[in-house]
């Protein structure tokens, strides 16, 4: 399974429903150097491609003064300056990068750096991101939605209210998303929020979501991920459910 740590774009048409997400490698660039003194300047560059060299570099490298400049960029004219910044501030989260990252979300045309911005605010482990991703999973292309989806399944890691915030508009999706691999996500992230959720309404709420997906998807690929999903909670009304569908044939 990918994670958040791995950079790249979403390769949409050869999305694997087994998987909360795909990932695929950017294009090669060749980096002048590794060495964050040789690449920082380059982030203020008045050459786009050069400042597009500096954002990239700092997919891969992590380093406090680049902060200020990548924050700098999310704004850029240049789209694949603001994509590359996006991964960058990704790869090197920072408090004072969410507002900058939210305000760039809600106006930037380009779906490409929307990508980058939602799977960024995933890694921003603050309460902020919660709304912002859930508008996204909401209203945004099925491309960002699916990200948006993946990124939701993240917020455990801020705390029991940014878990609950997610985990409604996730059934939702799981429920109603027009596209298979939007609503594998929200499965796939139900099944996270739940591993660290005490056994009350929205626990059981989440569970029944994801029965419901195994019973009643018409995508086999869903209703393996909602099963995988329960199978790892271990909830035992869940698998008892699960044992019946088995017995009668139905998975």
């Amino acid at each position: 399974m990918p994670t958040n740590d791995d950079i790249g774009l979403i390769d949409f048409d050869a999305i694997d429903s087994d998987e909360p997400f795909q990932l695929s490698e950017p294009d090669p660039i060749e980096l002048p150097s590794l060495d964050p003194d040789v690449l920082l300047p380059l982030l203020s560059d008045p050459d786009p491609a050069q400042r597009t060299i500096g954002a990239r570099a700092f997919c891969e490298l992590q380093d406090p003064r680049a902060i200020e400049p990548l924050m700098a960029l999310i704004d850029d004219p240049c789209p694949l300056v603001r994509v590359s910044a996006a991964y960058a501030l990704g790869r090197n989260p920072d408090l004072r990068a969410i507002d900058p990252l939210i305000r760039q979300l809600q106006r930037d045309w380009n779906g490409y750096v929307r990508k980058g911005i939602v799977w960024a605010l995933g890694n921003g482990r603050d309460r902020r991101v919660l709304d912002p991703l859930v508008q996204t999973l909401r209203h945004d292309i099925a491309a960002v939605r699916l990200w948006a989806a993946s990124s939701l399944g993240q917020m455990g890691a801020i705390g029991y209210e940014a878990a609950v915030g997610a985990v409604p508009a996730l059934i939702v999706a799981l429920r109603q998303d027009p596209v298979a691999a939007v609503r594998s996500n929200c499965a796939w992230s139900l099944g996270q929020l739940c591993r660290d959720l005490p056994s009350n309404a929205i626990y059981a709420g989440a569970v029944d979501g994801l029965i419901e997906a195994l019973v009643e998807d018409r995508e086999l690929g869903i209703k393996e991920d909602a099963r995988a999903a329960l199978l790892k909670l271990g909830d035992s009304r869940a698998l008892q459910i699960i044992q019946e569908l088995e017995q009668e044939g139905w998975l």
